[in-house]
């Protein structure tokens, strides 16, 4: 499935993600909470050691939280900032797995590596700028600098704001 880069206000994402996250956090404590104590009440002993049945309690709140999040909640709009955040570290953890694969193409000027590299720079600039980490990004500057340029010196377009799954099935096909 392609993954196309969204423009999102950094501050917005950032403040509609913990509200997300506090959410989540709310449901699984009180599933938790809930389970656990229904598990000592049906199967455990007054006075007696419950810790099995509150630790399964909370495992099973744990479960239904992530059911519950990615069958019930994941489609809703205001879950919205948090599915790009993660589709996008997705789409960019897909390339870094065969990075090795880009990196030989880059250098036989492979077009689809070509292309995926861009998209990995651009994808990755996003990503620092809405979780605010400018110092892993001006890590990267130099390099992202220097892809675009060979691009720009190559006659070919700096802008690919959608991944293309075909382009990591041509890249893993390059020989490294």
């Amino acid at each position: 499935m392609s993954f196309t880069l969204q423009p999102m206000n950094p501050e917005a994402y950032r403040r509609d993600t913990r509200r997300i996250a506090f959410i989540v956090i709310a449901i699984f404590v009180l599933l938790a909470m809930l389970l656990s104590t229904l598990a000592v009440q049906l199967f455990g002993e007054p006075g007696g050691d419950n810790f099995r049945f509150n630790l399964g309690g909370v495992l099973l709140g744990l479960l239904l939280t992530i059911a519950l999040v990615r069958f019930k909640l994941w489609s809703l709009p205001w879950m919205a900032p948090a599915v790009y955040g993660w589709r996008l570290k997705r789409s960019l953890m897909s390339i870094t797995n065969v990075m090795h694969h880009v990196t030989a193409g880059v250098a036989a000027e492979h077009p689809a590596a070509l292309r995926l590299l861009r998209f990995y720079h651009l994808g990755v600039t996003q990503m620092h700028q809405l979780d605010g980490n400018s110092s892993a990004l001006s890590q990267m500057v130099r390099e992202i600098d220097q892809h675009r340029a060979r691009l720009e010196a190559l006659g070919l377009p700096t802008e690919f704001d959608t991944l293309e799954p075909e382009w990591l099935v041509q890249v893993r096909q390059i020989p490294v």
